[in-house]
């Protein structure tokens, strides 16, 4: 399928163009990370916790913050998380001390009761476990008098736990009354669980535990896989063409991922895991982009000795365009529905995904083939200065052999 046919674009008259916003987006994003002294990384590596908060009503975040502030998890960071109906927000606390990381859940638990309301001398059925249920089951006047033993009172305990974590509910029961439909659980138990115990206004479904030392290992393994890939194709590309076509892709791949980096600073976005596996789908997805076009140069290299190289250049990126208008079209809206539709979770993922898509596109076109007519160009230069130098020489042998 192509939709474009014989088209005659001159692309590379509007180089200078693209590498005057290329050099000013890149600078741009370098003085942003040196000023705010560097990427700004997610939990995944500086370190932390990240705390899931699933909420009956919207979430209070400025009632949060503040009780936050008043256990001194000072600096704390609160984000909605995905859709606004999930009525969800993760909290991430910076942490020093890894022997702090369990203590800081609790803490945080205990601020979200601060903002969010409690019952003093009441368990939390929605944040129980079953056998902190159990006991206070057992430790019940009435369900102490019922003909329930133990073990059956510890599995009626299970159930209701495993009840109350399963979708649609997932971690909060807004009425003790449908929990009659369980086994086990009679107007007793019912009777028992309002005096013992209250529905809690937030669940805590996920907690992430990332140590400072991780952080800087996932920092460090991340920025050398990203050079990892760019070296590995600059010696795939070096030997399956030429080296400086290898050097042309690999320059236009960093260019790509420069930009990228530096718009998460500009826009004050997080780095995390997944924005590296996008850096790292970036980088294949641009290089292959080159890759079709220069080798589409290379055939028509043999097929038209005589072209000048930057119409046959130009030639060849039409005779490319199809392809790449349905290649990165295509893939481009995918991508943009993910980050207008996908959620918070989505989005660092899918925004690097839209840059980068939108940077590698035109790198291809307009910062690797600049490259190699720069090249080639010098490296014609040196072949004519050479020429007369060489004739001279040959004039001379002449002249010696003459005598």
């Amino acid at each position: 399928m192509q939709l474009l046919v014989n088209t005659n674009f001159d692309f590379l008259s509007k180089k200078f163009f693209f590498i005057g916003l290329s050099v000013a987006l890149s600078l741009a994003g370098i003085i942003s990370l040196i000023v705010k002294g560097g990427p700004r990384y997610g939990i995944d590596f500086r370190g932390g916790t990240l705390v899931l908060v699933k909420c009956m009503d919207k979430p209070p975040l400025d009632k949060i913050r503040a009780a936050l502030d008043r256990n001194g998890l000072t600096g704390s960071v609160l984000q909605p998380y995905d859709r606004p109906e999930m009525n969800e927000v993760l909290i991430g606390v910076d942490i020093a001390d890894e022997k702090a990381l369990n203590t800081e859940r609790g803490t945080i638990i205990k601020a979200l009761q601060e903002a969010m309301g409690s019952e003093p001398n009441k368990l939390d059925f929605n944040n129980a476990g079953a056998a902190a249920l159990a006991d206070r089951l057992r430790n019940n006047p009435v369900i102490a008098r019922s003909p329930l033993t133990s073990a059956q009172i510890e599995t009626i305990a299970q159930e209701m736990v495993t009840y109350r974590n399963t979708p649609p509910r997932s971690g909060l029961v807004k009425n003790f009354e449908e929990l009659s439909s369980l086994p086990g659980v009679n107007p007793d138990i019912i009777s028992a669980l309002k005096t013992e115990t209250y529905l809690g206004p937030f669940t805590v479904p996920r907690v992430e535990i990332v140590g400072p030392k991780v952080g800087k290992d996932l920092q460090r393994q991340a920025i050398l896989a990203t050079l990892y890939a760019l070296g590995g194709m600059l010696v795939y590309i070096a030997f399956r063409f030429e080296w400086i076509y290898g050097v042309a892709a690999v320059a236009a791949v960093f260019h790509d991922v420069i930009i990228t980096v530096g718009l998460f600073s500009l826009f004050n976005k997080e780095i995390s895991l997944t924005v590296i596996a996008a850096l790292l789908t970036l980088v294949g997805y641009s290089m292959n982009d080159t890759i079709v076009i220069f080798d589409r140069v290379r055939e028509n290299l043999k097929l038209m000795r005589r072209m000048e190289l930057e119409p046959l250049i130009n030639l060849s990126i039409n005779q490319t365009l199809s392809r790449t208008i349905l290649t990165s079209g295509l893939t481009f809206l995918t991508v943009l529905s993910l980050f207008l539709f996908g959620g918070e979770v989505l989005n660092g993922f899918s925004f690097a995904l839209v840059v980068g898509i939108i940077v590698g596109t035109y790198s291809s076109v307009f910062v690797a083939s600049p490259i190699l007519i720069w090249w080639k160009g010098v490296t014609e230069k040196r072949r004519t200065a050479k020429g007369p130098v060489l004739v001279e020489k040959a004039a001379g042998r002449r002249k010696v052999a003459g005598r």
